[in-house]
């Protein structure tokens, strides 16, 4: 049997990782910041309450490894919701199963006329999503549009319940080019009260998914956990641990990090840990100078003033114009969506801020070939 992440999680304590970081020093801040190789012991100081007076420094610094490995390009991307239908209780999710909410799947008509709306807006990459329910958007569901859109788009990422390697696989050989899948949080404890019922209440099956999907050979993993839900900086160190780990072990992989913060939705709880502007600025710049390779995505749950000012500092990939409801673009618009967006600019408007900053919005990155 393959090894996993577990064994690296378990060694590491919850409460013994929270005491260093926050009895980090600001000497040890400096060191960090001025080595030429970092590690995971320098992330977890550079996201300490000791690196938050060196975040304009951090912020520099942020911006300088950023061009330098990634150039002035910003890629656009955007979600499209193929399903709200789900079988797990999340305390959190406006999706959640015990939400008396209408459900709907999107047929293969209307996931064509989401797509054609998609396209003309310029959109050549985009991330299929759907709730956790494996009777009615399973995986012969997610293969059938794959193979439906893959004519219509370059690139294919989904963000869909956790699957069997064999399943993974397959979407590999269908061409699916990433998989985004988020821990919500590494507290164990914590995990269980917001994920009482249903499949995704089996933290370690949870925990273990992006080894399944590195096994499955996939281009790309996406990794993160839902900012609000328990401490943002001891989560964020487990979250860097585990993209520490994939990419030791799947080294021919390419990982992405994203930052959902608790928004509001319908029937859900409050932020237990509100994360403020500023610590979102730091925890990007961290992860940035800690690891150059790593691709950083910001969603529109983010306020415009926030992305507009985050473009030159760490990002590589925006979403722009999105609905977090399916059919939210042409078949439903005004159905119940996931949680509430910030940023409900139009694409173009957000291509045209890019270039005004002196990016390059990137539509189209490169394409599978079929």
């Amino acid at each position: 049997m393959n090894s996993t992440f577990t064994p690296v999680f378990e060694a590491c304590s919850w409460e013994e990782t929270a005491q260093k970081i926050y009895s980090t020093t600001p000497q040890q801040v400096q060191q960090s910041l001025h080595k030429n190789h970092r590690n995971i012991d320098d992330f977890l100081h550079l996201l300490s309450p000791a690196a938050k007076p060196m975040l304009e420094e951090m912020a520099q610094l942020s911006h300088q490894i950023t061009t330098r490995r990634f150039g002035k390009n910003i890629q656009l991307y955007a979600p499209l919701y193929l399903s709200n239908e789900c079988q797990n209780i999340c305390t959190y999710c406006g999706f959640s199963m015990d939400n008396k909410l209408p459900r709907r799947t999107l047929t293969s008509s209307e996931i064509q006329i989401e797509a054609q709306a998609l396209q003309a807006m310029g959109f050549q990459h985009i991330l299929l999503v759907t709730g956790e329910s494996n009777h009615t958007v399973g995986t012969p569901y997610f293969l059938q549009a794959v193979e439906q859109l893959r004519s219509v788009f370059a690139q294919i990422a989904i963000e869909v319940q956790p699957l069997d390697r064999e399943d993974y696989s397959a979407l590999h050989e269908a061409k699916v080019n990433g998989v985004m899948v988020y821990q919500e949080t590494y507290h164990r404890e914590v995990y269980k009260t917001y994920h009482p019922k249903g499949k995704k209440s089996n933290f370690r099956y949870r925990l273990e998914t992006p080894d399944r999907i590195g096994q499955a050979g996939m281009h790309k993993i996406g990794l993160g956990v839902l900012l609000g839900l328990e401490d943002w900086r001891v989560d964020s160190f487990f979250t860097a641990l585990h993209i520490d780990y994939l990419q030791k072990k799947y080294w021919q992989t390419k990982y992405s990090v994203s930052f959902p913060r608790l928004r509001p939705a319908t029937g859900t709880v409050e932020p237990n840990f509100v994360m403020r502007d500023d610590d979102l600025l730091q925890l990007i710049c961290a992860y940035r100078i800690w690891n150059p390779d790593l691709e950083i995505s910001l969603s529109t749950r983010e306020h415009p003033v926030f992305r507009d000012h985050i473009i030159p500092l760490g990002v590589t990939a925006m979403s722009a114009g999105s609905k977090t409801n399916p059919g939210g673009y042409v078949i439903a618009p005004e159905s119940l969506e996931q949680f509430e967006i910030s940023d409900e600019r139009p694409p173009a408007a957000i291509a045209a801020l890019i270039a005004k900053k002196g990016y390059q919005p990137v539509w189209k990155d490169w394409q599978i070939e079929y």
